[in-house]
Parts: structure tokens; sequence; C-alpha cells
């Protein structure tokens, strides 16, 4: 039977095929638009990234260099070890050859080498060329044998930071990530200028991420970082770093901080925190312990300075003309302020210039002058030396200080502030205040960077000296630098004193809080000194935290320590010694070994000299310097006693302490681990209990000091 099909059948059936082709048409029109028109951009790219490899070309990071050029940071050369896993034969093969050699576990790098789904990636950075040479050699070696066995392993140089000179300047300098990216200190703060900008190679590859050697490739060069030139000399900071080593173990410290300053111009020679770490080998795994030791709490830090800052009150009131150098005091070893007593810092001074007052760092006399000087004038001359205020130094992190407002200060505040207390500063901003005093009155802007240059040596930045003020006249200054020798020469600061050199400074100690109380066992010793006396070319303060010995005066703690970096520096500028002054006295050490304290201490007084005991009993056991060993007239010497006083049953004798000042009776019976109570002023005259009597190892002993 023959099938007909009638007209409208056959319409319906190409309709039905036209409505087909044109659903099929459009689908495809509406495919072949997204693909060309809405995803053109994500698809080339998806197709550039298969048939093209972008490397990244770092730039070298730029160096820090010393005043005279000396490297203190610098980029080397270290290689990246990274696998293509597209052209891996046998992951786990390749894992158990490159365990070893890099140090990762052969699980991970396997790991890695199987993810087909990645063209490329990495097993380990930063390797060092003794590494990367010993995989290039493996390589050859494979190759040469048609081993299969390290395809698709790749090196790539980068950078890595390199410090030459390690625990140096650490939190000054800082430090970059492993990316090369400034992290902390000036690699932070001049990375804009030290980075660089990253260039890149652009190639042709086939399917598994190989090179084609008849392909395009786009090569765009790295801009390299430029170099930073500091202000800091690498050899004062040498003696700087070697001192706050020194002073932080001998003192059994808390931390050191050491500043060193061109008086005249405000250039950073030296800045030293102590404890601190080597730059090449960060303590990253603790993040608290590095955080701590890169903060710079030489300009972060505020702290009440003490004895130091009667340098800045003296200068105010000699320039204000409310004193004359040789003006008659009387110490009686306190004063009453507004219903307070405040004392001195040992036996009553009795009758005393001025002059003879910032010798003997007479606190009742700074009392006065903080309270002739008043709120307003006080705080007109402390504004003028930048007290309070931040110095501008172009190191990052750097604190104000605190001072009482003017609308909140109280009168009995002035006269503690007389002396330096109820004020706080950061080091920096002090040293730089007692610059102004000595280098004839002016305040200079601190700062660390030299010269900043481009990757072609054109200078783009140059740091220069910038005087801010006049705080005080130059004459006023040219006494101040008399005065202050004469503290160095002749009084508290003479362990600072340099034979030959005319030196100034002064001492301080200072109160530590603890939970917002004054502590009794705590206290920061600081000296702050300046060579030559005449024309100051170096200044420099060092500050020792927390001492754990048992005599924490600056006197002891810090002036010995910041003579060696003066000594060093002087002669390291070339200034030679003034030959026309006398020598110093140089007397010869007593032999007093063996011998008890008391005997021994009254001895070292007949010989001309001071002395500062180490360790609690009632025998010498040791001294240095060692018996027969020369010294000035007046330094100190360390004796290191033992010999436990406790008898059988626990108890002390107490030990004699009449007839000495409050410093020495306080040195003698913390030996024997008795506390003093002090009762007067002047030389012991009577004790409770008395000498001889046995008592609790810890109880306190009163003594009544009386005039002489």
């Amino acid at each position: 039977m023959r099938l007909v099909l009638t007209g409208p059948v056959i319409r319906r059936r190409l309709a039905l095929c036209l409505a087909l082709f044109f659903a099929l048409f459009t689908g495809l029109s509406a495919r072949l638009f997204a693909l060309q028109v809405v995803d053109s951009q994500a698809l080339q790219r998806r197709a550039q990234s298969q048939w093209t490899s972008e490397s990244a070309i770092q730039p070298t990071r730029g160096c820090i260099l010393d005043r005279n050029g000396a490297v203190l940071a610098q980029s080397a050369t270290a290689y990246t070890a990274s696998v293509s896993p597209r052209q891996v034969k046998d992951a786990a093969r390749l894992a158990a050859l490159l365990s070893p050699v890099l140090d990762v576990e052969a699980a991970v790098i396997e790991r890695k080498a199987s993810d087909t789904t990645k063209g490329g990636v990495t097993l380990k950075r930063q390797l060092p060329r003794e590494k990367a040479q010993q995989l290039k050699r493996m390589k050859a070696d494979f190759a040469a044998a048609r081993d299969d066995g390290l395809d698709g392993l790749y090196l790539e140089e980068e950078s890595k930071r390199y410090y030459p000179m390690g625990a140096f300047a650490t939190q000054l300098i800082g430090l970059t990530t492993i990316d090369g990216v400034g992290q902390a200190g000036l690699e932070q703060s001049l990375d804009r200028y030290l980075s660089g900008k990253a260039g890149r190679v652009l190639s042709e590859i086939d399917g598994k991420g190989r090179s084609l050697g008849y392909g395009q490739s786009e090569y765009i060069a790295a801009v390299n970082g430029g170099t930073v030139t500091l202000t800091i000399d690498a050899s004062i900071q040498s003696f700087c770093e070697q001192a706050a080593r020194e002073a932080l173990q001998v003192n059994s410290a808390k931390a050191v901080r050491v500043l060193a300053m061109d008086p005249a111009t405000g250039e950073i020679l030296a800045m030293v925190n102590k404890p601190d770490f080597d730059l090449n080998d960060p303590p990253r795994s603790d993040v608290e312990a590095l955080t701590e030791r890169l903060r710079n709490r030489t300009l972060t830090d505020a702290y009440e300075p003490g004895s130091t800052f009667k340098v800045i009150t003296a200068s105010a009131a000699l320039d204000a003309g409310l004193v004359s150098v040789n003006e008659g005091f009387y110490c009686s070893g306190s004063v009453m302020v507004e219903g307070g007593r405040i004392r001195c810092w040992g036996k009553p001074h009795g009758a005393e210039t001025f002059a003879q007052a910032l010798q003997n760092s007479c606190n009742p006399v700074f009392v006065e002058m903080g309270l002739r000087l008043g709120v307003e004038r006080f705080y007109d001359y402390l504004d003028a030396f930048g007290i309070g205020q931040k110095t501008g130094v172009d190191i990052p992190g750097e604190a104000d200080g605190i001072v009482i407002r003017r609308s909140a200060v109280k009168r009995v505040d002035i006269a503690r502030v007389g002396f330096g207390q109820s004020v706080a500063v950061t080091p920096l901003q002090l040293l730089r205040a007692v610059c102004a005093a000595v280098n004839g009155g002016n305040l200079m802007k601190p700062y660390v960077v030299k010269t900043i240059a481009d990757a072609q040596g054109n200078v783009i930045e140059r740091g220069q000296p910038q005087v801010i003020g006049h705080p005080i006249a130059a004459a006023t200054s040219a006494v101040m630098r008399g005065l202050l020798e004469d503290v160095v020469t002749y009084g508290g600061g003479k362990n600072a004193y340099l034979p030959g050199y005319h030196v100034g400074g002064k001492t301080g100690t200072a109160q530590v809080y603890v939970d917002g109380v004054v502590s009794r066992e705590r206290h920061i010793g600081s000296f702050v000194g300046f060579a030559p006396a005449g024309d100051p070319q170096i200044a420099v303060i060092l500050i020792v935290d927390e001492a754990n010995v048992p005599v924490d005066f600056g006197s002891v703690t810090a002036a010995p320590f910041a003579r060696e970096i003066l000594e060093k520096t002087v002669k390291y500028l070339g200034i030679a010694p003034d030959t026309d002054e006398p020598p110093a006295e140089q007397v010869a050490v007593p032999d007093v070994t063996g011998r008890n304290v008391d005997e021994a201490i009254h001895a070292l007084e007949a010989a001309g000299f001071d002395s500062v005991l180490d360790g609690a009993g009632s025998r010498v056991i040791r001294q240095l310097p060692a018996p027969g060993a020369t010294m000035n007239a007046g330094a100190l010497v360390m004796l290191y006693v033992e010999g436990a006083p406790i008898d059988e049953n626990g108890a002390v004798a107490v030990p004699d302490v009449t007839g000495m000042p409050v410093t020495e009776a306080n040195r003698l019976l913390r030996s024997y681990g008795l506390e003093l109570e002090i009762e007067g002023g002047g030389l012991a005259r009577s004790q409770s209990p008395a000498a001889g009597e046995t008592v609790n190892p810890t109880m306190r002993v009163k003594v009544r000091f009386e005039p002489p």
C-alpha cells in the first residue's frame, strides 16, 4: 500500500524541521556569542596560561650602608627549587632523591609532584648556593645517564637578605620577610626605596610545560632597589655594641640601651638595644620574642631619667639668671615641699656651691632650682628643649615622653621635675636635649639617613643638619660644659674620667614602677656624657635597666661602660689627648682578699678608693682589679664576698656600720642579707640591733645618721 503525503502534512513536517534548525542555529549563535564576547577575555587568559609561562624577575634589593660605605644589609643570591608535575615520570622516586637534599619530607614532595592540575609547584625556597650546585650536578648526571628520575625539577634564582654584621643595630636596621618585603625597622620604613620593581619573562610552552624553542618570548627587565647610606658609624656602633653586651652581662640587667650622637649636627652615630638577635637568624617561630626584641627602646620607651635630667634644670636656671655657679647652698639631707619630705640620695652634703651641688647630684638644691623657675618659666624651657615632644627623627615608632599638663602641675611636681622625677623622656629625647645644653645652645633634629640613591647612583634624598630652636644662650652652654666636666673630674661621674681628655657628663639613678608603685629593689642606672668637653664631637647615653647587683647606681652600672665608648671613640676620631694636662694620680690597689668586709672597705677608703660588693657574706674572696694594679684615685674596686655569716641556728651577726655614710652602711648590711632603715642624715652614730648581736638574716637594722 503506498503512503501518499498530502500538502498539509508536508507543510507541518517542513515547519517542524525549520523550527528545529532555527532552535539549533539560535543555540549555536548564543554559544558562539558567549564564547566570543561574554567569556572571551577569561578564555584568552586560560589559553594564554596553557601555552605560555610567565616568570617574575625579582629585582635586587638595595643595600644599607654605614656613613663610610660599610655594608650593613645586602641581598645575596639564593635559589628556589620547584617542580612541574606534568613532566614528572615517577613522583615517588623524585621525592626519594630530593628529600635528603632539600630537607623536606618525601611525602610532601611526592604529593606536590603528583598534582598534575598545576603547571608548577614550589618545593623549597631560600636554598643556599651549595645546595643549588648539588642539585644542578645531580640533574646533569641523570641527563648524561638518560635517566628521567629528575625530569620536571627546576631551579630559579631569588634574593636572600644578608646582614654581614649579624647582631648589629638590630632594631634600627630591622628585617625583611622571606619574600624580601620590609617587615621592621628601616627595612620597612624605607621599603619603597630599597625594594625596586619586579620584571618578567613571558615564553610559549607545550602541553607538558616545556619551552618551545621556536616560540616567541617577552622580557621586561627588573628595576633594582636603591642604596641607603646611614649616619651610623660601624666602628662607633661596634664600640657601643661591645659595651652594651658587657654591661648587660656584668650587671645581670634586664636590658641595656645605648645612643651615640654628633652634638653639633644631630647625626646618630650608634644605636643599640640589648638583648637582641642575629638578623640572619631571627626567632620567627616565637612571634612574641621577635616582636619584643625588635622594639627600638631608645625611642619607643619613656622612663623617669633621674639625675641626668639635672643637666636640663641647671641649664634653665643658669640661663634664666636665677642662680650663679658659685652661689652657696646647704644640704641637710632633705627638704620639705607642700608637707612632703624629699630626700637627697645619700648623706647630707652640707655647705656647697651650685657647681658642687651638680657634682654631688644634690636633690634638695635642684628642688630649689625647680621652684625658683616656677611653672611657666620651667615649662617654657622644657618645651624649648623638646621635653615631652617627638624629636622628628627619621626612624619609625618614636614616642612623645610624658610631661604633666601645665594646667594640672602642682608645686611639688615642679620640685620633683627639677631632679628628674615626675617626668618621662625617651633616651633619644634626653640625649638631644643634653646635646643642646653643651653644643652652644642649638636644639638639633636627630637623623639617621644620610643619603638615598637610586639604582643608578643618583641621590634622590639627603639628610641635613637642622636647627629646631635655641633653648639657652651660647654663653650658658659654655658654662654647662665646664660644670659637667667638673662632674666627671671631681664628682659622681668620675668613673667616666679619661686621663688626658676633657670629658663631661652626668650620672643618674631612676625609679622603676611595679604595679603603679615605686620599687625599692629595681632602678634604672644611666650616664650621659660627651667629649672633648671644650668642643663636643661625640655624645653618649648608656642606660642599664634593672641591674641585679648590690649597688645599682648609674655611676657603677653605666658610667664605666660609657667611659669605654668615649675612650675608644675619641681615639678612633683621631682626637689627640691634652698633653698639657697633668696625668691623674695613679694609686696601687691594696690587697684586701681574705679580710672581713668592713675591714676591706675601710682599707680601700684609706687608699683613696670606693668599693662595690657582690655576693653575700662577711669575707672578701676576690677583688677586681687585682691587688697591685694601679687605678685613678677615687675609682671603684669590686669586692666579691661569701663565707655565709649565718650560724648553725640560722642567725647572722650584725656588722658594725658606725662612722659610715648611708651608701656604705647600706652596702655592708646588704652583704649580710640585712636591710637598712635610715634615720637622719650624715654619718652613722648608732644602730639597732647593736654590732655583734645575732638576728634573723632578713631583719631591718635601724641606723641613726648625724651630720659630721
